[in-house]
């Protein structure tokens, strides 16, 4: 029961934010999600608002371009430890 709790709550607060063109315009989405969590009017303003999402969650941004393909990433959270460089 405790353990299904926390599970839950665990893979709703590490869902990463993927920033998608949408019609003429651009949305945030959580991973899995079929809603956008907020659509706006550049790719620029969404990127601001999954940052800030993805930093609270401690996920990770994923930015698409308007065909669909990945551009950039951007972790905030769940980078390895003790890596060099």
């Amino acid at each position: 029961t405790n353990f299904y709790f926390i599970t839950f709550k665990f893979n709703i607060m590490k869902r990463n934010q993927h920033v998608v063109a949408h019609g003429n315009h651009w949305a945030v989405k959580g991973a899995g999600n079929e809603k956008a969590t907020k659509i706006v009017e550049t790719q620029r303003a969404a990127i601001k608002i999954a940052r800030e999402i993805a930093i609270n969650q401690h996920s990770e941004l994923i930015i698409h371009r308007p065909n669909g393909i990945i551009r950039d990433k951007d972790s905030f959270g769940n980078d390895p430890k003790n890596i060099k460089g």
